[in-house]
């Protein structure tokens, strides 16, 4: 079983490393990358399951040709010869990644991958954000019972709940939402992360952030925002120049966005009041009433012998004006003492 449930309900972040294209055609490489993410601390190592029939079509018209942006003037069926993961690489990904403690999760992308990664024994899907409009796709996918992440590159919150109910219809509820941008890469003002909470609030399920953007920034204030699951793009070095690199991280960074990230949840904690334990000395420090001259016994208390100082052991320092109102010393007080009651008749 995957560990996914079991962070959702000790509010632990799931952390996923997206190989996607940056093997670069090399199942050694493909291997290299899964043992790279498990020593960088991913929980979940996720390949792309489709083939360039399956996701699109051989045709070079001006529909099929992208524009612009990361991969200009390239065609997606020529695209996405270059960037899918041979089918036949899967189990062999798979178990290398849960002979390394990592779960192992793919994204379908039509009918025939579903039934394929049914077959290697996927334990959790991955609905992409361009095919999160693809409702028999997702229906599909949500009749296996497995849990269900789906990316919201792009969606609208209609289109949302179209997905949501499609899941529903197949009486699978275990679902999460990734908050998405589907820039490659994302530049920080166009992620809107706040959006994570108010995704929270409307849909009623776990929400997570599928992160395009560079370093580790977005990562940590997803984390501060309460997201359930993190991916990233993973690449052994973006130097490797492979279809994604751009907007994936290395294992170094990566490594540094699990331990900030983790950093992060240890410092989020719990509702917390009053002094924790590793306080104790500090909470020694704490102002209190001492007295800053001798004082005589009959003689007043004044705010030049009654001071509020650290540290604690006095009175609390709400009394200060009860005692300078008039209040005497019932014994010779040393300075530097600790008020206490005894001391006051």
């Amino acid at each position: 079983m995957s560990r996914l449930q079991e962070y959702l309900d000790k509010g632990k972040i799931y952390i996923i490393a997206e190989m996607s294209g940056n093997h670069g055609g090399s199942l050694d490489k493909a291997l290299e990358i899964v043992r790279a993410a498990a020593e960088a601390g991913a929980d979940c190592l996720k390949t792309q399951t489709y083939t360039a029939d399956t996701i699109t079509i051989d045709a070079e018209t001006d529909p099929f040709l992208l524009k612009n942006g990361l991969w200009d003037k390239e065609y997606l069926y020529g695209l996405y010869q270059k960037a899918y993961t041979p089918w036949e690489w899967m189990p062999v990904i798979k178990e290398e990644a849960e002979r390394l403690g990592m779960d192992f999760l793919s994204t379908p992308f039509d009918d025939t991958a579903v039934d394929f990664l049914e077959k290697t024994g996927e334990e959790l899907y991955k609905i992409a954000s361009f095919e999160l409009v693809d409702i028999p796709l997702i229906r599909k996918t949500a009749s296996t019972g497995k849990p269900v992440i789906m990316s919201c590159g792009m969606a609208t919150e209609d289109e949302i709940r179209e997905a949501l109910e499609a899941c529903y219809a197949e009486g699978n509820r275990n679902v999460v939402l990734l908050k998405c941008c589907s820039a490659y890469p994302t530049d920080y003002e166009t992620m809107h992360l706040r959006t994570i909470t108010d995704m929270k609030e409307k849909f009623g399920v776990p929400i997570g952030l599928s992160d395009h953007s560079d370093g580790i920034i977005a990562d940590v204030a997803a984390a501060a925002l309460g997201c359930a699951v993190i991916e990233k793009h993973f690449c052994i070095s973006r130097e490797d120049n492979t279809v994604d690199s751009a907007f994936s991280l290395s294992k170094e960074e990566f490594a540094e966005m699990v331990k900030a990230v983790r950093n992060a949840e240890k410092a989020l904690g719990g509702v917390s009041y009053g002094p924790a334990p590793e306080e104790a000395q500090s909470y020694s420090l704490r102002r209190s009433l001492f007295a800053v001259k001798d004082i005589k016994k009959g003689e007043p208390f004044t705010k030049e012998n009654v001071r509020s100082i650290r540290p604690s052991g006095g009175l609390h320092t709400r009394y200060l004006y009860e005692l300078t109102g008039g209040k005497r010393a019932a014994r010779d007080i040393a300075f530097g003492t600790p008020l206490s009651w005894e001391d006051v008749e």
